[in-house]
């Protein structure tokens, strides 16, 4: 991997032309929706048809004689990246699979509770009803605050929530919605004091934020490596340490692989190997730029347009007034407009694509900027939301 650069200014506007230089975007319009998935670099893009050209021409010569090395390459360096042991890592096609398999073969019994937010991600949620549904168990959400003075009242929701009964928490890392960093290592240390697992949620965070997998402080994470990191699509990440593999089920069935052994949740059938071969690719090109430059720049980015944004009347953010308390992601509504038509009148009148999301029972239009994302263009966005507003 190449060495950690040091130290770039989010402000040195030569240095990060030419990493926006290394995408290749579509130019008919602003894309300020990056939270779904990221756009690959160039080279991880180049190196991802790579992969594709060598596996269709070497057809199972390749998955039967090269994959196993080259998969045990892979998570070895995505390891390293995160700070823990190969055997705790497995690659999954997306957050969805990877906490599918934590929750779905947790060794839940009838009567047993599980907290969740009512900010986390819509789709886990439906996990957790559905294992509710099939299993007895007691789902419980909770409302943090939107924008929260400190993280002692973040923590002061969960641990209302819990009881005897309570046997793991469900912590979103980034919410999606809005932005909001949670403190999940308190809400782990928490949680562990009252014998509680805790199982997080890491799909935008990952390769976001600076920081290595043991620093979470959980015993589950589920990640998505084509947003932040900017692999191909169909990529994720589980998480499980070492200790508690055992106690989890394989979502689908193995019967060659140890109950220890985190090999046994990989039992998926045939994967298309090129997007796995490319998060290498992505490891190299984020280590060119380094975590804590591409932090402080996306979160340099979402200030930008979000300072200049304050002041446009009948604007109200949703993203926590510390602007240490999110990076890339931030959201806002419009006093006398549905967020479905500003979102719109953004894309027809002014070209500019976003995204809305449910925010306390309203929804908010969400912004997010990349790396390749200069400071006019989010100018633009602050004029459009001026002249909706007008």
């Amino acid at each position: 991997m190449p060495r950690p650069p040091g130290l770039t200014a989010p402000t040195d506007e030569a240095y990060w032309a030419r990493i926006a230089a290394q995408y290749d975007v579509a130019p008919d319009f602003l894309n300020l929706e990056n939270g779904y998935f990221g756009v690959q670099a160039r080279p991880v893009f180049e190196a991802f048809q790579r992969y594709e050209r060598e596996v269709n021409a070497q057809n199972a010569w390749f998955l039967r004689r090269r994959w196993p090395a080259l998969l045990a390459e892979v998570i070895e360096r995505l390891a390293a990246f995160s700070g823990v042991d190969p055997d705790e890592l497995h690659i999954t096609r997306n957050l969805m699979e990877s906490l599918n398999i934590v929750l779905q073969g947790y060794p839940f019994a009838p009567g047993d509770e599980v907290v969740c937010a009512t900010h986390d991600y819509d789709d886990v949620r439906d996990v957790l009803d559905m294992v509710a549904a099939r299993r007895g168990v007691r789902v419980v959400c909770v409302e943090a605050p939107l924008d929260p003075r400190s993280d002692d009242e973040i923590l002061a929701v969960y641990e209302a929530a819990y009881t005897p009964r309570t046997r793991a928490v469900l912590v979103t890392h980034m919410v999606h919605r809005t932005g909001q960093i949670m403190p999940v290592a308190r809400i782990a240390a928490q949680a562990r004091t009252r014998g509680i697992d805790t199982i997080v949620d890491a799909a935008h965070s990952f390769a976001q934020l600076d920081y290595r997998l043991p620093d979470l402080q959980a015993d589950f994470v589920g990640a998505n490596l084509h947003k932040w990191l900017g692999a191909p699509l169909g990529v994720g990440l589980l998480y499980v340490r070492r200790d508690r593999i055992r106690d989890i089920a394989p979502l689908f069935g193995d019967t060659t692989h140890a109950a220890d052994d985190i090999r046994k949740f990989a039992k998926v059938g045939t994967i298309p190997p090129a997007p796995v071969l490319a998060v290498s690719d992505a490891l190299d090109f984020h280590a060119s730029i380094g975590s804590a430059n591409k932090e402080a720049r996306l979160r340099w980015l979402k200030d930008y347009w979000v300072e200049r944004a304050r002041g446009i009347a009948g604007l109200e953010l949703l993203t926590p007034t510390d602007s240490r308390r999110s990076c890339a992601i931030a959201a806002f509504r419009l006093a006398h407009l549905p967020a479905a038509e500003v979102a719109r009148r953004l894309v027809d009148e002014h070209g500019i694509f976003t995204v809305t999301r449910e925010v306390g029972g309203r929804a908010g239009v969400r912004v997010t900027p990349h790396l390749y994302i200069r400071p006019a263009q989010l100018d633009r966005l602050v004029a459009a939301l001026a002249a909706i507003a007008a």
